[in-house]
């Protein structure tokens, strides 16, 4: 009696455990469902970089009024602060034609800063490639572009954005964004590969104890360039909206829409991360190569792009005001075709994180970005490799994911850095 009752609750323990594996298998989110919280993020992401940048232009209003050591710290303290949620944006620029044509706008660089104010002797007075090169409009209210006088008497957003950025069609003429109003409140930073940031003082913004001049139009300008960050970022959180145009782009065909997912995170792991940004201030060990580089902020961007890229994968998102927010992913996708894969992705997804906290760690605690770049450093060179290999490795899973979901070909973003070295130094 005893073996059959053993037996009896052996069969009916295989019987539950039957009942349990034969169930339902996982049930993937539809790609209409994945698509629709990407677009969700978008706008939430965007939506933060509109707030951070609406606080940083109110502390620019409070270094006008009233400059001083405090109220520089705080306008600094305040672009940091922004720079977070805005990096984590990036993502969606490769793949999304709306997101890359307004790009420009906000997050161009490098730039020739001669253009918008004093600069070092060390600078140079001209470039064979820009007869801007040292414009200062800050000092010139008549300037000339492409031969034709402009008046820069009155700098507001409109001559900013319609007349300076840009001017004479060069690239390296940016005036407006991120790193203008950087450069305006760090100024040059003069210290190459040692330490040290950009180290402009508030009297360059008291206009009744001005150094260097123009304090005037020094501040006209810094109010200008954040007034214009924020008008752009408010197009940008429209056009994400439930009914906006980039919402609606990516909701209008499914399969482009998830490669257009993946062309986010290839390209900026591959071609703009680890080769544009990262490897080619390794190959040059140049302190000019670095995206934040007035205010030694290089590290923070790199890993919030980093986790930008993840966040375009898992589906997550945590806000500036600390909400998370969930929901049908890319990697709940490939589960359901190959569970393994989607562990490999997150995986390296996760090692690419922790050798870029591992990277701004060290940026915190021993030396900046700008100085791990620097030739000679061994540790601080393989420190920021790590990262490089980390982004180069994720992308190669990335491409399979690409296979594993039938999107065919997809083309993602390279650069000579990493595809071409020699390049680089010719």
């Amino acid at each position: 009696m005893i073996r059959k009752s053993i037996i009896g609750a052996s069969v009916a323990l295989l019987v539950a455990s039957a009942a349990i594996f034969t169930g339902p298998a996982f049930a993937a989110p539809s790609s209409a469902e994945v698509l629709t919280h990407y677009t969700v993020l978008a706008h939430a992401k965007f939506e933060d970089a509109l707030t951070t940048a609406k606080a940083l232009d109110a502390a620019i209003d409070a270094l006008i009024a009233t400059p001083s050591d405090e109220t520089l710290k705080a306008a600094r303290a305040a672009w940091i602060k922004a720079r977070v949620p805005y990096q984590q944006t990036e993502v969606y620029r490769f793949g999304n034609a709306i997101v890359d044509d307004w790009e420009g706008k906000v997050n161009a660089w490098p730039l020739d800063e001669g253009l918008i104010d004093y600069v070092d002797a060390g600078y140079g007075t001209e470039s064979d490639g820009n007869a801007l090169y040292v414009a200062n409009v800050i000092a010139n209210p008549k300037i000339k572009i492409n031969g034709a006088d402009v008046d820069a008497t009155t700098i507001t957003p409109e001559l900013i954005a319609d007349t300076l950025h840009e001017a004479g069609e060069v690239e390296a003429n940016v005036a407006s964004g991120y790193h203008a109003i950087e450069f305006l409140l760090w100024g040059q930073d003069l210290n190459g590969t040692g330490p040290g940031a950009g180290n402009r003082p508030f009297t360059d913004f008291n206009t009744k104890a001005c150094t260097n001049g123009n304090c005037d139009r020094r501040a006209a300008y810094l109010k200008s360039a954040s007034t214009l960050l924020v008008n752009d970022l408010q197009d940008m959180v429209t056009a994400w909206a439930p009914d906006g145009e980039a919402t609606k782009s990516v909701l209008a065909d499914e399969k482009a829409g998830l490669s257009t997912i993946l062309t986010g995170m290839g390209s900026l792991s591959y071609g703009e991360l680890a080769g544009e940004r990262m490897k080619l201030g390794v190959l040059l060990h140049d302190p000019e190569e670095e995206h934040d580089c007035f205010s030694d902020n290089t590290h923070a961007s790199h890993l919030n792009d980093a986790i930008g890229i993840a966040s375009a994968y898992t589906g997550e998102y945590t806000r500036v005001d600390g909400t998370k927010l969930t929901g049908p992913s890319l990697s709940e996708l490939v589960v359901a075709k190959d569970a393994a894969l989607d562990a490999e992705m997150k995986g390296k997804l996760d090692k690419t994180l922790a050798a870029m906290n591992a990277m701004a760690k060290r940026a915190e605690t021993v030396e900046a970005y700008d100085q791990m770049i620097g030739e000679g450093n061994t540790e601080g060179n393989a420190t920021v490799q790590a990262a490089i290999d980390g982004l180069i490795d994720q992308t190669q899973t990335i491409q399979r994911v690409i296979a594993s979901l039938d999107l065919g070909a997809i083309e993602l973003e390279g650069s000579d850095s990493l595809d071409n070295p020699n390049a680089v130094f010719q």
